[in-house]
């Protein structure tokens, strides 16, 4: 069982808990950290996406966001996009690192391995300028099938296009840009 706080619009805590598969059962609210690895190479800016594995109860196969996660109940968007950049990049930071660039708030309903699912969720959205090479990450198997890192403008324009399988929404790249 995966605690996690039930959250109002602004992503501030009630003081409930439920369970992520039950939130994701009964699109109840929550909150998440998305991190969006960023890099200048050859003068144009580089973003890193991961795979999502093909087992993973949401978008299986999809392209998604550098680093995110459920919030555990208690914890806070840093504390807990830190713990997840550690735990599936194998990347330690500085908090001070991080560019805060909003919140972002989604709600979709879909189907994942003959279940319903329904997200509902408040992300706290940041960009972490990191220069590196994918072989010096340690992707944890479970949840990342792979990494890679794509041309901005050329990330844009697949996902507003569906060029390739992905769970991103136009409108965080959108925020990106904003603090690139």
């Amino acid at each position: 069982m995966e605690l996690i706080d039930i959250v109002d619009e602004n992503g501030l805590p009630t003081g409930e808990t439920i369970d992520r598969t039950d939130a994701h059962r009964t699109g109840t609210r929550h909150r998440t950290t998305h991190i969006w690895i960023v890099r200048r190479r050859e003068g144009r800016v580089q973003i890193l996406l991961q795979k999502r594995a093909k087992y993973k109860d949401s978008f299986p196969g999809c392209y998604d966001i550098s680093s995110a996660g459920h919030i555990p109940a208690g914890v806070d968007f840093i504390p807990s996009g830190l713990r997840e950049l550690q735990e599936e990049l194998n990347i330690v930071i500085d908090p001070a690192e991080l560019i805060e660039c909003g919140l972002h708030r989604t709600f979709a309903q879909k189907e994942f391995h003959g279940h319903p699912y329904v997200d509902n969720q408040v992300a706290k959205v940041f960009l972490l300028w990191k220069d590196m090479e994918i072989c010096d990450m340690t992707l944890q198997e479970e949840e990342i099938e792979s990494v890679m890192w794509m041309d901005f403008e050329e990330c844009k324009d697949a996902v507003r296009n569906r060029t390739i399988p992905h769970c991103i929404d136009i409108a965080e790249l959108e925020m990106l840009e904003e603090h690139m």
